[in-house]
């Protein structure tokens, strides 16, 4: 785990792995304003409600779900939701873009995004 001491903007993603706070990461990651986590997830269909269970605060979770777009299962939407927070699913790159442009604007925002190759 990575801790900053500004906000851990998103500057850039690709080639397995993600450029966060001018740090480097491989493979997938959790991404909270002030810290990043290796997120043990390759693959949508990995993802499952306990795969969240760092994020202890309310907020909107951005799910970068790799090239393509996947919807949520909505057991997972609802398991989620009774933790408060407030789901969204969408492409790795959309999802970067969405969580920079939400934490500037120091909103809530976590991130959970899956390594693009």
């Amino acid at each position: 785990m990575a801790t900053a001491s500004e906000p851990n903007f998103i500057q850039s993603y690709g080639d397995g792995g993600f450029r966060i706070g001018g740090e480097t990461y491989t493979g997938s990651v959790i991404v909270l304003r002030d810290a990043v986590h290796p997120w043990p997830v390759s693959d949508f269909s990995d993802i499952t409600a306990d795969r969240f269970n760092i994020l202890s605060e309310p907020g909107i979770l951005l799910i970068g779900t790799g090239e393509t777009m996947s919807f949520l299962d909505p057991e997972l939407r609802a398991a989620l939701s009774a933790r408060v927070l407030t789901a969204d699913a969408m492409n790795t790159g959309a999802a970067c873009r969405t969580f920079n442009v939400l934490l500037a604007e120091d909103r809530a925002v976590f991130a959970a995004l899956i390594a693009k190759a």
